[in-house]
């Protein structure tokens, strides 16, 4: 057996993890791991300052722990600022599990998962995420109380992604407005980059609205699917950033506006349901606003499905979620309106507004 010693220098160039950009103060950070069912995941607690933790669970196949940590941060910041920026006495926080949800995913793996919430006291509240399903929640809850996104079967609010697009269609409205001096969306050449449960629901309020809505996925048959139902058009080409369009709708992974994507975009308006959509927020915000393109911030147009479990712990009705859903458009425009004011991007903005009610929170506390 023999053992590696590190020089000086590699260990300087060590990225540790209070380093990261993306922890960003996090308050904590839980490593799981069960080596009977093989569960590893990472729960990321950003901010408790407006209240418990809620964020959902992401399955996935990540490269290597470094992309799952990493991914885990992003997304919990992203959720403390959602949560803020909507009006919700929530914090932020987000959940990984390192895996392929097809074939690795077992009921002993989500209680085990389910256990490690528990342990948390509710610190941490946990929801669907990519690769879970309201059942999966459902399994969930037998173990802990600290989870929403429950099946209405069960006394939840049920699958958050319908409210979820329905939030994103509200924001990319207030952005076509604020862009093109109306809301309609009629006629509008819309590409829609992943085509899962909130991204199929998003096409069909823009097919009813009469847009020309394209569909790109690397799941073949789900295209097909989406086809058939809306009548969009399967994108055939191999750079989707390269084409002109109104708006452009990302509701994959996140960081599709990066330094590759960005300077070949024609797009007038970007908004979709993906989180953390800038592969650097300052810089490539900075600079869809040099293109003049229209970012709807994206914490805050997928908003929608954190109201809807919102629900399952204020006991407020689907009118209220729709309610407030439907909100989002009025923020959207105040959000445009307050960067174009003072000459900061989009982004900016949102975060300002979203930080200010965190400080006033911590400050009367």
């Amino acid at each position: 057996m023999t053992t590696e010693v590190l020089t000086q220098n590699e260990i300087k160039n060590i990225n540790p993890v209070f380093g990261q950009l993306s922890f960003d103060n996090h308050e904590q950070i839980v490593f799981c791991n069960d080596k009977d069912t093989g569960l590893k995941a990472i729960i990321g607690v950003h901010n408790t300052v407006m209240g418990p933790a809620l964020g959902g669970t992401r399955m996935w196949q990540y490269a290597n722990e470094w992309e799952a940590l990493n991914d885990v941060l992003r997304l919990s910041r992203g959720m403390t600022f959602k949560a803020a920026i909507t009006g919700l006495n929530l914090g932020g926080g987000k959940a990984v599990i390192i895996g392929d949800a097809k074939t690795q995913k077992t009921p002993e793996l989500m209680l085990r998962f389910g256990e490690f919430v528990n342990s948390l006291g509710g610190k941490y509240i946990t929801a669907e995420d990519v690769g879970m399903e309201t059942r999966d929640m459902d399994l969930v809850r037998t173990v802990t109380p600290f989870v929403t996104g429950i099946s209405e079967e069960k006394g939840g609010a049920g699958n958050p992604s319908p409210i979820t697009a329905y939030g994103v269609f509200m924001g990319m409205k207030a952005a076509a407005k604020h862009a093109f001096g109306n809301s309609d969306l009629e006629d509008r050449v819309i590409y829609v980059q992943g085509i899962g449960n909130v991204g199929e629901s998003l096409v069909e309020h823009l097919s009813n609205e009469g847009a020309r809505v394209f569909i790109s996925d690397i799941n073949q048959g789900r295209l097909e699917e989406v086809r058939d139902k809306y009548s969009a058009t399967i994108y055939e080409g191999n750079n989707i950033y390269a084409e002109e369009m109104d708006i452009y709708a990302p509701c994959a992974l996140g960081a599709t506006i990066n330094d590759v994507t960005l300077p070949q975009l024609k797009a007038r308006v970007i908004a979709g349901a993906a989180n953390n959509q800038l592969a650097e927020e300052n810089k490539h915000g900075m600079q869809l606003k040099e293109k003049g393109i229209v970012y709807a911030p994206d914490f805050l147009i997928n908003a929608g499905g954190i109201i809807n479990v919102y629900a399952e712990l204020e006991n407020y009705d689907k009118k209220e979620i729709l309610r407030k859903t439907e909100n989002i458009f009025k923020t959207t425009i105040k959000i445009l309106e307050k960067a174009d004011l003072n000459g900061i991007t989009t982004h900016q903005a949102a975060f300002d507004i979203a930080n200010e009610r965190i400080e006033a929170r911590k400050n009367k506390n």
